[in-house]
């Protein structure tokens, strides 16, 4: 494994065909994710249940967009335009988990607190995975989004402490749990799981899912439990050591393009504005000078 000062892959021209494929593979999980999660995260604006917090989401799916905005700049080196990326890619192109394109259970303030809970640990643990990365473009800008990342675990975490505080919401948080938790474990599901040797083998990311699903877990259910909620488990049988059991899995993993139908949805939202002005080229989130 490359040490943190040492540039293994400078950028695309260093790639071999295998190292391309798996680098835009780790950058369309990582922007993906954020992406949708930040389009998520607007919903509460206004519906918050106080000033402050209804402020603190709009910044932190401001956070996430612009996070979205660096992996896909990163992108961009491969030939790929915002168009390409967002505005005409088809649903099925897509491989965010299907945790981040979830609805809001309308009204549930628990549930936008729990799902912030689990991504943000999931998210703490994969930037710092990356943080050695071999490709210096992701290494390179790692540090700027795990500062911001930090302020979203810190808030998801107090409200989790405040909201279990009393047996109706402690209730709620236990259901939030209970629905969002099998969708939490398809962040972890691999893309393809040759792509994903690939990804280890040549330090693009320092650890395998499966041991960053495992670390997620334990930090994930002590603070849970911590807090009075009870969490599943994942002890697998030998056949399962690579990932988790299919049965503990929901039917769309959207690592696979495989997702539901609350995603197409979503996305015809996002992308109304431009299909009814009859655009063939984006007014770009991303600033090319950058």
């Amino acid at each position: 494994m490359a040490a943190a000062d040492e540039v293994t892959f400078a950028d695309t021209d260093d790639l071999d065909e295998a190292e391309q494929e798996a680098v835009q593979a780790l950058l369309f999980r990582l922007a993906d994710d954020e992406l949708v999660l930040a389009e998520r995260y607007t919903e509460w604006q206004v519906r918050a249940p106080t000033l402050e917090s209804d402020i603190s989401m709009a910044n932190i799916a401001q956070d996430e967009l612009g996070h979205a905005r660096l992996w896909y700049e990163v992108l961009k080196d491969f030939g790929y335009d915002e168009t390409d990326l967002i505005w005409e890619r088809d649903a099925a192109d897509f491989t965010h988990s299907t945790l981040v394109e979830q609805p809001f259970a309308e009204g549930d303030w628990a549930d936008a607190i729990v799902r912030a809970y689990l991504y943000d640990v999931a998210e703490d643990i994969r930037l710092h995975a990356l943080e050695n990365s071999t490709f210096a473009p992701i290494r390179d800008r790692v540090g700027k989004v795990l500062g911001e990342e930090d302020y979203h675990l810190e808030y998801a975490t107090n409200w989790l402490e405040r909201l279990a505080a009393d047996d109706e919401g402690r209730k709620n948080v236990q259901d939030a749990v209970d629905r969002l938790y099998p969708y939490a474990l398809t962040l972890f599901e691999p893309t393809d799981e040759d792509v994903e040797a690939t990804i280890v083998e040549r330090g693009l990311r320092s650890e395998a899912l499966v041991e960053l699903r495992d670390e997620w877990h334990d930090r994930v259910s002590t603070f849970l439990e911590s807090i009075g909620i009870d969490v599943p488990g994942i002890d697998l049988p030998e056949q399962y050591d690579i990932h988790v059991s299919p049965d503990d899995l929901p039917a769309q993993i959207g690592r696979d393009g495989n997702h539901t139908d609350d995603w197409a949805s979503l996305l015809d939202e996002m992308t109304e504005a431009y299909d009814e002005l009859g655009r063939d080229y984006a007014t770009h989130i991303m600033d090319d000078d950058e």
